[in-house]
């Protein structure tokens, strides 16, 4: 079917009306000489404790979470001044805290493979301007406490509490991803993220390595290890 050239030049001189008053946007909801707004840049993830991380698992990050109660504050914590939690010893709020003082070891460790605390990070992962206290502990059979720690006041509130075999941490934006190798031989990668209360999971993916190659088969006609080893 032959579309009318009269129709046609009207269409035409419809939409160019449109156009000059502004009422035709171009695909993609620009207007003609719009500029196109900027794509903002993923955060890529920042090792807390680089030293810690060149030996460490890495691991891509399935939901899950789980809701307990809110958490405490430390009983027995320093107090929080005007400088936050900065401004604070990281040593003094490991020994209050009752899940991270039996990892205090021979207290600070500043290198790879000495029980203690490691130097404390900081990192806003409330989104509220001010940084938060992270702190992890080695222990010599190669396991690592981890805690997070904010400031309600004066008062000091554990937000998060993990544990794991030569850990990672990485801040990755506001969340932290804590990867770990597993007993089992596998790598673990745990991203955490703040919900109004504490640092809850909000993925979980293990892998595990692959399996080593099998061995090359024996020669036809000679005999292999195994069979001289039982007498074949």
């Amino acid at each position: 079917m032959t579309r009318s050239p009269r129709r046609s030049t009207a269409a035409l001189l419809l939409c160019a009306t449109a156009l000059a008053l502004g009422g035709c946007a171009a695909p993609g909801g620009l207007a003609p000489g719009d500029a196109a707004p900027p794509v903002s840049a993923q955060p890529r993830p920042q090792a807390l404790w680089p030293a810690w991380s060149e030996e460490s698992p890495k691991a891509p990050g399935a939901a899950t979470g789980t809701r307990q109660p809110s958490p405490a504050p430390l009983r027995d914590g320093p107090a929080v001044g005007p400088g936050g939690l900065t401004a604070v010893d990281a040593l003094d709020v490991v020994r209050a805290d009752r899940r991270m003082r039996q990892f205090l070891g021979k207290g600070r460790i500043h290198a790879p493979g000495g029980a203690g605390v490691r130097p404390a990070a900081y990192l806003d992962v409330t989104g509220d301007g001010k940084k938060e206290l992270v702190v992890a502990a080695d222990t010599e059979t190669g396991r690592t406490a981890l805690s997070v720690y904010r400031a309600d006041g004066e008062r000091i509130v554990p937000v998060l509490f993990t544990l794991g075999r030569r850990m990672a941490v990485e801040s990755l934006g506001a969340d932290l991803l804590v990867r770990t190798a597993a007993d089992d031989g596998s790598e673990q990668a745990v991203r955490f993220r703040w919900d109004g209360e504490r640092m809850t999971v909000v993925s979980d993916e293990r892998r595990w390595n692959k399996a080593l190659p099998s061995p090359a088969p024996e020669p036809s006609g000679q005999a292999s290890a195994a069979d001289v080893r039982t007498g074949r």
